[in-house]
């Protein structure tokens, strides 16, 4: 893993979201995208080297929506860089870590993306992630 990529968090309200982060990170959301194999709009906000990325559920029965409904809006995820995805996989199934998807899936932001359940992470989900070249 390379760095962290961005930190993702679920949101209820995508347009009072955006307006709230680009008051709050003093910046515009430069980015907003509809993944809709995961039923999810994203927008995402860079600071720095950092990169912000809202989740909205597009869907009553979305993961989004089932998170929020669970936890409540807040830190979904943090995603991490690398630049072989299919690798990294491989390294962290040899550690004993169970992967979410058995292959990388496209996801938001020209990215191939694989998650890590959390209850191999302290409760915290990780994406690993690769930018489609």
């Amino acid at each position: 893993m390379l760095k962290v990529e961005h930190i993702g968090i679920a949101v209820k309200d995508f347009s009072q979201s955006i307006s709230l982060y680009e008051k709050l990170l003093n910046t515009i959301c430069y980015k907003k995208e509809l993944v809709a194999s995961e039923k999810v709009n994203t927008a995402f906000f860079i600071q720095g080297e950092t990169k912000i990325e809202l989740l909205e559920s597009t869907e009553a029965d979305g993961v989004i929506a089932k998170f929020i409904e669970k936890r409540g809006e807040g830190l979904h995820h943090i995603a991490f860089e690398t630049n072989d995805i299919e690798a990294e996989m491989q390294r962290l199934k040899n550690e004993g870590f169970i992967l979410l998807n058995e292959t990388p899936k496209r996801g938001a932001d020209n990215k191939l993306v694989c998650f890590v359940h959390p209850k191999n992470t302290d409760g915290v989900l990780i994406e690993l992630c690769q930018s489609i070249v």
